[in-house]
Formats: structure tokens, sequence, C-alpha cells
């Protein structure tokens, strides 16, 4: 029997989904089963690594079941997933931690340490600014939890707890692909190994750091105990996995330099495609992230909470009093139609997106704002300036990729999530870059990212442009408006100086509001 399928597992923040798909991209089941976020008190966010595991157990059930297919027609399964937070494990592989969410701040205050200490060379060597990640997560176990952290065997991320789980690995076979040590703290990203610089200078015992290896390698095969669990059956192989942004792109096409990905979703993310590891020393704002295919980086940078802003507004303040919806909250439709009528530059509105804290560059004092609003601004005029502040960071973040790579040729934005069934919002942030965007009809492209890698692994795929790049339906391109483009750079730079007329503002009023 033909092994025609693969599987990808997306372990996501909000929750778990899994897909089947054939080898020529084509999807055949899914199913999603959302997480279980533990939040005990105000900066402490956990998962159960049980829960995780189970719901990858769950999902590749269901998916099976519905899809009718033979199991043996499996090829392989690939994983991805939440990069920015770990876990602890032991020689044998159990959790000896919860997993320490990307979401939890308690090391906040071992962030100021390693920024303080070794800042711009931990910058300069994971090419990712210090944030909440594994460095600063490792030195709160180290220093909070030392009882715990002496029982540790190996910090691993969630693919790598749940692969290895999958394949009956053991703590000396921890490993973290590629992808996903920028957020280490203590990787170097170019030359693939552990820092000793920084690993010495922070008293981090490098034993208990992870091999680093390549997305798809093959860890190890499916074990008779998971394949029970889960409706397969054992030795179907399973790879090492990536990143679930870096996935993302994969799935996206993002093969090439020069192009670039916009995932307007719940956080609002953009990233070019690059050759060349040149970390963001003066803004210390973009994240330099490995691409799955070795030769490539995908710098990013990321609104935490860009697209939340729209739906925020649209449940607070678009209800049934705002166009005579009938509904409680006007539909995003709506919103849109009436945005639309409204001229570019919201007839001199502007809105600052971080509602939630600046995230590139970091700065928590950060606030949403409105500027410059009048008597005769309408709700249509707030909700065009929340699409236009977006599109307004995502240019500051494109001028800093500029200045590294001053002769990178710019090919079109592909955009997925929500965000991309907005023409009005594809428009908009077409016009503010001058760069055409491209609408990707492929839903779940982290999933078949992750099956593609898998493809690789086992072989059934000879390189990743060619499994990627004639498997992505697409919507229509949006050609930007040279017109509203040289409009919109007067008002860029009216954005990029709200900064700094605000930011002591800002820091006056969260010192207020905390008392």
């Amino acid at each position: 029997m033909s092994k025609n399928y693969l599987i990808g597992i997306d372990i996501g923040t909000m929750g778990t989904k899994t897909a089947i798909f054939s080898t020529d991209g084509n999807i055949v089941s899914d199913a999603f089963e959302d997480s279980n976020l533990i939040r005990p008190k105000l900066g402490i966010v956990e998962q159960d690594p049980d829960e995780i595991y189970n719901s990858v157990m769950n999902t590749i059930r269901q998916v099976v079941k519905k899809s009718g297919i033979y199991p043996r027609e499996i090829a392989g399964i690939g994983l991805d997933g939440q990069m920015a937070g770990i876990l602890g494990i032991d020689k044998d592989w159990n959790a000896v931690t919860h997993y320490d969410s990307w979401l939890d701040t308690r090391c906040e205050p071992y962030i100021q340490t390693m920024k303080e200490k070794a800042g711009d060379e931990v910058l300069a060597i994971t090419g990712c600014p210090v944030t909440y990640a594994h460095g600063p997560k490792i030195l709160w176990w180290q220093k909070e939890k030392p009882d715990i952290f002496s029982k540790i065997d190996k910090f691993v991320v969630p693919t790598t707890y749940i692969a290895g789980r999958m394949t009956g690995l053991k703590g000396k076979d921890a490993y973290i692909d590629y992808t996903q040590l920028h957020f280490s703290g203590f990787g170097d990203v170019q030359k693939l190994s552990w820092s000793e610089t920084i690993t010495k200078c922070f008293n981090i015992p490098a034993e208990k750091l992870p091999n680093i290896i390549h997305p798809w390698k093959i860890i190890g095969e499916l074990t008779s105990k998971c394949a029970d669990e889960c409706g397969l059956i054992a030795g179907i192989p399973v790879v090492a996995g990536a990143g679930d942004q870096p996935a993302g792109s994969l799935g996206a096409g993002i093969v090439r330099k020069g192009q670039i990905f916009d995932v307007a979703g719940t956080a609002s993310v953009f990233s070019c495609c690059v050759n060349a590891f040149k970390p963001d020393i003066e803004n210390k704002t973009i994240i330099f992230s490995r691409s799955v295919l070795p030769d490539l980086w995908i710098p990013l940078a990321y609104i935490n909470g860009g697209g939340l802003c729209l739906r925020w507004f649209r449940d607070e303040f678009a209800g049934k009093n705002c166009w005579n919806e009938n509904t409680t909250t006007a539909r995003y439709e709506v919103l849109n139609e009436e945005a639309e009528k409204v001229p570019a530059g919201a007839e001199g509105l502007l809105f600052l997106p971080h509602l939630g804290g600046r995230v590139c560059p970091n700065d928590q004092n950060i606030r949403g704002a409105w500027v410059g609003f009048t008597w005769s601004h309408t709700p249509a005029h707030f909700y065009r300036a929340i699409m236009e502040g977006i599109a307004f960071e995502y240019a500051y973040y494109l001028s800093i990729l500029k200045a590294l790579f001053e002769d990178i040729q710019l090919a079109e934005v592909r955009v997925i999530g929500g965000g991309a069934k907005s023409k009005l919002f594809n428009t908009i942030k077409a016009d503010v870059l001058g760069i055409p965007y491209l609408p990707l009809a492929k839903p779940d492209i982290a999933v078949f990212g992750s099956a593609v890698i898998a493809g690789y692994g086992v072989g059934i795929y000879r390189n990743f442009e060619s499994a990627v790049e004639n498997a992505i339906p697409h919507g229509d391109v949006i050609i930007p408006n040279t017109e509203r483009h040289n409009l919109y750079k007067e008002y860029l730079d009216a954005y990029i100086g709200l900064f700094d007329n605000l930011r002591g503002t800002f820091q006056k009023l969260t010192h207020a509001s905390n008392g």
C-alpha cells in the first residue's frame, strides 16, 4: 500500500490543530482542541504538559477517523508550536515543571538582569532582544525554584516534548530545532551551538540545554503505546518540527529572498525573507529567526494584539446603536463598508495599536491612543484609523529591514489570518507600504508547513520550494495606489513621532494606574 498522506500538528497558544494532507498539498481532514491556559493570578500563565499531549492524541484520533484512510498510508508526522515558552524534563522524559508559557511574566526581573549584564551580546548572538523567552525563564527556575531546577535534565519546547513522548525518547535525546533557537537566550543562531560566552556569563549549566538539530531530522518512530492512544500504527516516522511562525511562513510559500509575510491574526506579525543574518542591534525591534530552509532567514516583528484591536472596537464600540445593526456587535463586513467611505488618513486621526504595551521594540509603558479627533469624526473614522495604525507600525518595521538590507528587492506581501479576508485592510496596508498584497486562500498554513517538513524528512519531496509554491491558492493581487502612498508617507512621519511625544505621558499614566 502506497503512503500518500502526511500529518501536520500545530501546538498553538489557544489550542492544538491537527490535519492530514495528501502529498499534493490538499487537506483531507482536520480537528482542533482548545488549550487550557491556567491563570491562578495576574502574570502567571501555565499549561499542563499532559493536557498538551492529550490534545495532540485527541486531534490525531479525530482526523484519522474523519478521513477514512488507513493508518498505513501515513508517511510521516511533523509538528510546530509556540516558541518562546519552555518546560523541564527529567532523564526519562517526564515533565518536572509545568509548561512555562511565553505569556507568563514572572521572569520579568531576569529580563532586566540579562539586559543589564549582556543585552547587546545576547541580541548579537541569538538574533533576538532579551524578552519573555527561554533565557530569563531558565534563570527564574534556577534562582526561584532551585529544588526543581536540580531535577531538570533538559529544558525543551512544546514540539520537542510532544515528539519525544510520541517516540519514546530519553533526556539525552532532547533537542531544539534551529528555527526556535533565537528565543533560547543562549544559542548561537549562526554556528548552531550553545554560546559558551553567554552560558558562562549567567552560570547556566550547558548540560541542561538540548541538542540543536534541523527541523526535518527524523527523531524517532511512533511507539506502540502512542499509536494505540491516537489511532495510528507503530513505526510512523516523526520529524523534529519547527516553530509556529517558521512553519507558517513555509506553508505560505515564503521560500525566496524578498518575499514578505503578514499574519493578520490576533497578533499582527510582519516578516520578510532574507539570505543573511544581520541582528537589529540599533533599534532592538526585529527578531531574527531562521527559516526552515537552511540558507534563509525570516526576521520578524509583531504587534501583540494588533488584530485584537479591531475585535475590541467591534465588541465595545460598534454595537447595534452604531449603525442600527440588529446584532449585539456589528459585523466586520459592515465596519469595513463604512470605513471604506472614509478618506485615506481618516481625516487627520491617528491610532497607536499598543493597548497591551509595545513588544517590538519592547516598551511596556506604551499604550493605545487616538490622536487628532474632532467632532466631525465618526465611528467609521476610528475603525479605519485602527487599520491604518497597524499598517504604519508595519511600515516602521519595513524601514528597519530596508536599512539592514539596502539592496533587497521586495516582492508581494503574502497575507493570512482573519484580517486577510478584508479587502479594505489589505488595500490600506498595500498603500502604506507601497507593495502589492496577495491574500492567501489556503487555511491552516502552519499545519501544512509541518506536513511539508515531514514529507521532506521522509523523502517524499525533493525540495521545499516545489512542495509549497504550487499548492497555495490565493485571491486577487491588490496593487498600491501611488497617490494614497504619498499621502500616507506624511502620516507615517507623524505616527512615528507620537512615541517620543507621548512616552513620558504613558509612563506617568502607567505609574498612576498601578498605584
